[in-house]
């Protein structure tokens, strides 16, 4: 068994479905095919739920430009009478209808509800069009097996029923071929979740866990991992190897070419990952493992953007230590606020964080009677693995370093473009 995983880039027309087709046609094993949402579907149906939510009728026209996208999908690759076309058309108007009757209510829980259809449309559509090229295979839907809890927009699984149920649905006596969602699940109470944006890695990398897959295997529109984003640094280069430890120091610096929680389930049965390119499938990408085979460091670049940096000072001049640390960490996580880099002195503490204003509103207003906060926005973390000198001018040149950290192996700051 093996498990491929499609981004949206792929699968963003119908001739990367074609594509994805003909890679899937050469696999020998027994595969599970693991798709994300159409290009910037999920991006789309994010306005479809602002504009419901603010009762802006525009959402309609929104949501109209989604379904005229993949109906042009849909025409291009079968014929008038293919039965996927009603199935899309179904499926549209269950979310029309939830837009129209349903009361709205917490974001997070709107959010999963509604955006989440976008990976069932690209798996529909993607299944049926295996289906005819000869790729007989079974189309399921990740919901009703991926069970979690009630923590919308960033679900943890339920993993003894989870196991269960996949390798219940994911029998290779029932087929040899299957098609799933990435990024959704589901509650026992039914209702729909997400495991965080990106989430379809993740997805891939739990199935290949339980599966006990041989290797998992990620399309992407780069040759393979790199040591930068190419659209910030043009001469970026790839990888040919990675540890799985380097791999989750990346993550968790920002980098987006995995998701950040891929890693562990494949590491803990020494599952090897491959990421390649859906345009040149033949060259060999990049291998991720437990001990690859040494060859020259070089740095790695990792850019995170949209950042916002706060300091809070007790206004009693307690020290930022003990219970008072770890009240301010409690709250970050009720508040659904993840922490991507942290400092403490005696009587502040520095934090790193996304800038979701919603969320951080919420959270002074529960700290505004023990806490002063002082705040940058629009800053950016800038991290350099096996860094050097020439490295560091080369990404801190023209802007404002705010906050530094260092370690032997790992520098990175907070800046602020001047």
């Amino acid at each position: 068994m093996r498990v491929f995983k499609f981004g949206g880039a792929s699968v963003k027309d119908a001739q990367g479905i074609r594509n994805l087709a003909g890679i899937v046609s050469g696999e020998k094993d027994d595969l599970v095919v693991v798709i994300s949402a159409f290009g910037k579907t999920t991006n789309a149906l994010e306005i479809v739920l602002r504009t419901w939510m603010n009762n802006e009728d525009s959402y309609k026209d929104h949501l109209e430009n989604i379904y005229d996208y993949h109906d042009s999908i849909v025409e291009e690759l079968f014929r008038s009478d293919n039965p996927v076309k009603i199935r899309i058309n179904n499926s549209f108007s269950d979310l029309k209808n939830h837009l129209t009757t349903a009361a709205k209510s917490d974001y997070d829980f709107e959010y999963d509800q509604i955006v989440s259809y976008g990976e069932i449309w690209s798996t529909l559509i993607v299944s049926e069009y295996l289906n005819i090229t000869g790729n007989n295979n079974i189309w399921t839907d990740i919901r009703k097996v991926l069970i979690t809890d009630e923590r919308y927009r960033d679900a943890n699984v339920i993993w003894d029923i989870t196991s269960d149920n996949v390798r219940r649905v994911f029998n290779p006596e029932s087929s040899q071929l299957f098609v799933t969602q990435g990024f959704i699940g589901g509650t026992l109470s039914g209702h729909y979740t997400t495991l965080s944006r990106e989430g379809s890695d993740y997805t891939a990398a739990l199935l290949a866990n339980i599966l006990d897959a041989e290797s998992v295997i990620f399309w992407k529109d780069v040759p393979g991992l790199l040591n930068a984003d190419p659209r910030w640094l043009p001469d970026a280069r790839r990888l040919e190897q990675m540890s799985y430890r380097e791999a989750v120091e990346m993550t968790f610096s920002g980098a987006k070419v995995i998701h950040p929680k891929t890693i562990k389930p494949l590491q803990n049965k020494n599952i090897p990952l491959y990421v390649k390119s859906f345009i040149a499938p033949l060259e060999e990408g990049t291998v991720v493992v437990a001990e690859p085979e040494v060859k020259r460091i070089i740095p790695v670049f990792i850019k995170k953007e949209n950042q916002m940096l706060i300091s809070f000072l007790p206004k009693d001049f307690s020290f930022v230590m003990g219970d008072n640390l770890a009240g301010l960490f409690s709250l970050f996580f009720r508040y659904g606020i993840k922490v991507n880099l942290v400092e403490a002195s005696a009587v502040s503490i520095d934090v790193c964080i996304d800038d979701e204003r919603l969320k951080i509103d919420a959270l002074m207003n529960n700290l505004h009677q023990e806490y002063t906060a002082i705040y940058n926005d629009n800053v950016e973390i800038l991290t350099i693995r096996h860094y050097n000198a020439e490295a560091v001018e080369h990404i801190t040149y023209g802007r404002e370093i705010l906050l530094e950290q260092r370690t032997r192996s790992t520098v990175r700051y907070v800046v602020r473009k001047l």
